[in-house]
């Protein structure tokens, strides 16, 4: 049975900074896509809210002009009433009879008017829905072809990316079960806990990457060594040496020139 080949710190560096380098792609994808899905969904619930709301509105519409027929046969029922009970008071007997009669007759001529008061209001408020239903309809159309849009931005920016995301997730898993888990766990801290995902980075001018913090001389020749890994103590991150990085970005831009 072989030997197993044991990594060596210069093997594990390269890896991590392979698979920061991948990470980093991703992130560039996704920044390029910026809060663009976001406004998308945004822009969809509002749309969605719009045209409920002016359904409700309808449906509201069609209730009171339902109430309104309502009211209008109250009123018929209510003059045929009348009608009925004038004919009576020519036959009446007596002034008690008279006087009742003529008590039914005005209850109803007050069943009218009320009836009448209620069918204007009525009909007030279905000149106020319909106002909000043209303005909601003029802002439904606005925001929907804002939609249309914005949708037609984020499908041209997919159709430009999403290949190259699924390819590149694929390749972070990839670099990922050849790290120690260890490694992959304490990199996913850094990456999570820091500026722009960066949690393996090269010196750059003397200090980390990103950073305005110099890194001592005889640190500098311990990374350049490649003999252990070793971290900013101001940032936390993983720091490598410019050759080393140089070398894997060449060897990097080649893998993602044919994802």
């Amino acid at each position: 049975m072989a030997a197993k080949t044991e990594t060596t710190v210069e093997q594990k560096l390269r890896a991590l900074y392979d698979l920061q380098l991948i990470d980093s792609r991703v992130d560039e994808i996704r920044n390029i896509r910026g809060e663009l899905p976001l406004e998308v969904e945004d822009l969809e619930d509002e749309v969605l809210g719009l045209k409920t709301r002016m359904e409700k509105l309808k449906t509201d519409i069609e209730t009171i002009n339902y109430e309104i027929t309502g009211k209008k046969n109250m009123i018929d029922d209510a003059k045929t009433l009348m009608k009925k009970y004038t004919e009576q008071q020519k036959n009446v007997r007596n002034s008690r009879e008279f006087n009742s009669i003529t008590k039914e007759v005005e209850f109803q001529e007050l069943e009218i008017q009320l009836a009448e008061k209620n069918i204007k209001e009525f009909k007030a408020q279905i000149d106020q829905k319909k106002s909000v239903i043209s303005n909601t309809k003029e802002r439904y159309s606005d925001r929907e072809t804002h939609l249309k849009h914005k949708k037609s931005e984020l499908s041209a920016i997919l159709a430009e990316t999403e290949k190259e995301e699924k390819a590149l997730l694929i390749k972070s898993d990839e670099y990922q079960k050849n790290i120690e888990e260890r490694l992959v766990t304490a990199y996913k801290r850094i990456r999570n806990n820091v500026k722009n995902g960066l949690a393996v980075v090269a010196i750059e001018r003397g200090a980390s990457g990103g950073s305005f913090f110099t890194i001592p001389p005889q640190v500098q020749v311990e990374i350049a060594s490649r003999k252990k890994i070793i971290t900013d103590e101001h940032s936390g991150r993983i720091l490598v040496d410019p050759v080393l990085a140089e070398e894997e970005q060449e060897k990097m831009q080649t893998l993602f020139s044919k994802l």
